[in-house]
């Protein structure tokens, strides 16, 4: 399927667990039952999932850092769920660059949400550094 696929299935699947509040590895597990999906495409999918979870705290501390007066509340559900990929792209996955992270987020976000969502995404992105694991809470940066 490629990181690229598996990437939007987990912003679908974060979004879907912000909307649904039943019960959550039922929903993960019916999420990934896919056949499109390879094992290594259910594994990135099942990373990016648990790990926005576990770090979600910092990833919206993060956001609200950077968003210039924007609460969380006010943020789209779509746009909160790409955004927590890419912080968490960028602070926690090593295996991903950079600009990859905040490309793809980009892309996502010009695909699913808003017109201005790209740009918005693009900026708030672009000012998220490694530091900022350190900064909101030391604990978190644990992997």
């Amino acid at each position: 399927m490629g990181r690229r696929a598996s990437r939007e299935a987990a912003m679908k699947l974060l979004y879907q667990l912000e909307i649904q509040k039943s019960d959550r590895n039922e929903q993960i597990d019916m999420a990934l039952e896919d056949e499109t999906f390879t094992e290594s495409d259910r594994i990135y999918i099942r990373s990016i999932v648990d790990g926005v979870t576990e770090k979600v705290t910092l990833l919206d501390s993060t956001i609200e850092k950077y968003a210039m007066g924007w609460k969380i509340t006010r943020l789209s559900k779509i746009d909160l769920s790409i955004l927590r990929i890419g912080i968490y792209e960028i602070l926690y996955r090593e295996d991903i660059p950079f600009s990859v992270s905040v490309n793809e987020a980009v892309e996502l976000a010009k695909k699913y949400s808003s017109e201005d969502a790209g740009a918005f995404v693009n900026g708030l992105l672009a000012k998220v550094t490694k530091a900022d694991a350190d900064e909101v809470a030391p604990e978190a940066t644990d992997k």
